[in-house]
């Protein structure tokens, strides 16, 4: 099985970076695809999005009994604290003591090429070949902590809101991906995409943002844009919810089944 690593990244939290992967995470499982959510973010903000959308589809009460930086420090294969959230959705948990993920990286390697590649091996070791697709959801910072998710990384989406500031802040992640992870580091990830968060429909600066950043990344920039919505952050409470009658929800589901759809034409996978 080829697996593609991706993370939906930006340096600016608030919008929506977390729910989104969790999202085209969620569709791509419905279509077939085996998905891992990889949370590496101390936050936990996935993992705890992850285990309430358990909740729906199970009355099971899921223990964590392992989490990513306990498995990273005792040498723990990765698989064996996998959570099956729903059909083929499946979620690595995190909690705040990946707060200490960069000083133990600081702590056993000794060149940076060793602390910033250390995730992809780790990956690649337990993880690649068993899934077909796995999002590895960071914080908005610029740090050694994403430095090596991106490294990992077969590709990178940015997350932008449509607001001149975060086009400014995109424009810089993109610069430092290409010369800090590519160019001094030897990452072969490449960032496939711009995917525009509007925050309301036809508004003129979202539509000006829009129109720079057309200009500036031409194709890359999604044509699927998803925007500020009540449903998404009810569902940062209730988990992901998917009821076929709630016109909301279907609504909602559907926003991010496109962004999926043009992930998977992207990066080229079929089923």
């Amino acid at each position: 099985m080829n697996t593609e690593i991706i993370s939906f990244c930006n340096q600016k939290g608030g919008v929506g970076k977390t729910s989104t992967t969790a999202l085209v995470a969620y569709n791509l499982s419905k279509m077939g695809y085996k998905t891992l959510v990889l949370d590496c973010d101390p936050q936990a903000n996935m993992t705890s999005l992850m285990l309430k959308t358990k909740s729906q589809h199970s009355s099971d009460i899921e223990v964590i009994n392992d989490t990513l930086m306990n498995a990273i420090k005792n040498d723990e294969n990765l698989l064996n604290i996998v959570i099956n959230i729903s059909q083929n959705l499946y979620l690595i948990p995190n909690a705040v003591d990946f707060s200490l993920y960069g000083r133990y990286l600081e702590n056993n390697f000794s060149s940076e090429k060793e602390k910033v590649s250390f995730l992809d091996k780790i990956l690649k070791r337990d993880l690649v070949g068993h899934f077909d697709f796995i999002f590895i959801d960071v914080p908005p910072t610029l740090s050694l902590q994403n430095d090596t998710a991106y490294f990992a990384c077969d590709d990178i989406v940015v997350v932008l809101q449509t607001q001149q500031h975060a086009l400014d802040g995109a424009e810089d992640l993109i610069d430092y991906i290409q010369d800090t992870i590519i160019d001094d580091f030897g990452s072969n990830v490449v960032v496939i995409g711009v995917l525009p968060v509007l925050s309301k429909r036809g508004a003129a600066v979202d539509t000006a943002i829009l129109n720079k950043a057309k200009q500036m990344w031409g194709d890359d920039v999604f044509k699927s844009h998803i925007k500020l919505m009540e449903r998404v952050k009810r569902m940062d409470i209730t988990g992901i919810t998917d009821d076929p009658h709630d016109v909301w929800d279907q609504r909602t589901i559907n926003k991010y089944k496109a962004v999926a759809n043009e992930l998977l034409q992207k990066v080229r996978i079929d089923k």
